[in-house]
């Protein structure tokens, strides 16, 4: 197992010569090879072009044409294309899909030096709470092998809980990087819609999807953002302003802060461990000079059926690409064109997958597309104006990140809206487009992490990483490891 290394950890050491990009990425890589048979966090590794990256990172450092990020090593939830690797979102639909270019998130932390690792197991298509969607088999939580990783970024958030990485990069569609670096004891950051490029990332639902940073610190989820993060002409969402140092506020006292504390989070079915490590980091932010503000969000309890009709909807019009025609896979019994199409997408996509196509076909149907999608819309704008209202009164919401600690696995194999109603603190922000973070907040009185998260405005990805970084500064549950448990 390789040392308990940050990222930032990592970046110095290398900077200051002490380990080789070569040596660090061998260590990962061995680490790798004797943990991950147990967790199956790692779906895709390529041991000859991770040192060969490592190589290259060693020439720019003794060149001295290092960034901060240079020969630190990282993962990649399957969702990203690279190119000559294999890209298949965790499906048998695209199993045998090599990505023939790179997503330009991953290019940008390409440029800045840092190291492929590989490629990290996630829910069929990002569709899933609990990372066992998987056409390559369930990831387990490094913290207890019977319990989830939470998902769809599962694989990304077990790869450093386990210290199998020092960073992942994961997406978030209702709460994708959030709750499984909550489930994990990790930090994980989804950051305004359109800051980072989706170009390259594999299409879920396309007004939701964004990338983010996943580590163990909220300074290291700072740095990577600072490479991350820019305009992309190759993508029609993205936004074009001026680049930020995400590290600027992470020294920045927390006295006056005013933190929301939107009641509607805090009712019933919020397990009570979950809801002491949320007290314990209000005490803490007391303490250094922080206000708190109650206030109320009144459509929170729209915010699930919403998501999941507009979610479905443009799932529906993503997938339909998978036809068995140009690649993917392709069904090998057939008599005519229609049932090549249907076999191979009956062959190709799984249960949860199907299920969400389904119900996205239904609701854009005619006479179905006013009484639903259309509604739904609405009520997308009034999650919206809600938080509004409510960042004019504080500068940052509190808020659980999901109702419970990690569940059991196949706790939710049969009841599928179960799982949907874990997602009930996430989904709003992708609802709004607003940025938030989850960190390390505890544990429950059986040794399972709880997380908290930070919501901001939008653009505040700063003032919200310098608020976790400050929470980090005065509390140890960030740097706990299972391997203590």
């Amino acid at each position: 197992m390789p040392k308990n290394y940050t990222l930032k950890q990592c970046s110095d050491l290398l900077q200051s010569k002490q380990a080789s990009a070569s040596e660090l990425a061998q260590e990962y890589l061995a680490a790798i090879a004797q943990d991950n048979a147990g967790l199956n966090a790692f779906v895709t590794l390529d041991k000859d072009r991770t040192i060969a990256e490592a190589k290259a990172a060693d020439t720019l450092i003794q060149q001295g044409l290092a960034t901060p990020l240079t020969g630190v090593p990282i993962a990649y939830k399957d969702i990203f294309c690279q190119q000559g690797w294999r890209s298949a979102c965790c499906s048998k639909m695209l199993d045998n899909f090599i990505a023939p270019y790179t997503a330009t998130v991953v290019q940008n932390l390409l440029d800045a030096g840092m190291v492929t690792l590989g490629r990290t197991n996630m829910d069929e298509f990002a569709m899933g709470s609990t990372t066992e969607s998987s056409h390559y088999g369930i990831t387990r939580n490094p913290w207890q092998h019977e319990h989830v990783p939470g998902g769809s970024s599962g694989g990304s958030a077990a790869v450093i809980a386990a210290r199998l990485a020092p960073a992942a990069l994961g997406s978030d569609t209702g709460g994708s990087i959030r709750q499984p670096a909550s489930h994990c004891g990790i930090t994980g950051l989804k950051p305004t819609y359109g800051v980072v490029s989706r170009f390259g990332m594999i299409a879920y639902a396309s007004s939701f999807d964004q990338a983010g940073p996943m580590a163990q610190t909220a300074e290291d989820c700072a740095l990577l953002l600072n490479s991350m993060a820019g305009f992309d002409e190759y993508d029609s969402t993205s936004i074009e302003r001026d680049k930020e140092d995400y590290t600027r506020d992470l020294n920045r006292p927390l006295q006056g802060l005013r933190v929301g504390l939107p009641r509607e989070f805090f009712g019933e079915g919020l397990d009570t461990q979950v809801h002491a490590s949320i007290d314990n980091v209000l005490e803490l932010l007391k303490k250094q000079g922080a206000e708190i503000v109650d206030v109320t969000l009144p459509h929170t309890e729209l915010s699930i059926p919403a998501y999941y009709v507009l979610a479905s909807a443009e799932a529906s019009t993503n997938l339909s690409r998978y036809d068995g025609v140009r690649y993917g896979h392709r069904a090998t019994e057939f008599s005519n064109l229609d049932e090549m199409y249907s076999n191979s997408r009956a062959e190709g996509f799984g249960d949860e997958v199907k299920r969400r196509i389904m119900i996205g076909t239904y609701v854009l149907s005619h006479g179905y597309y006013d009484a639903y999608y259309l509604k739904a819309q609405k009520l997308r704008r009034m999650v919206a104006n809600d938080f509004q209202t409510v960042l004019h009164q504080c500068d940052i919401i509190l808020a659980p990140v999901a109702p419970t600690a990690a569940p059991a696995l196949a706790s939710h194999n049969n009841d599928p809206v179960q799982m949907y109603l874990s997602d009930i603190y996430t989904v709003s922000l992708n609802l709004a487009g607003l940025p938030g973070i989850a960190i390390p907040a505890g544990f429950t009185s059986s040794g399972l992490p709880v997380g908290v998260q930070l919501i901001g405005n939008y653009f505040a990805e700063s003032r919200l990483l310098g608020v976790a970084h400050q929470i980090q500064q005065h509390s140890d549950w960030h740097t706990r490891t299972p391997f203590e448990h």
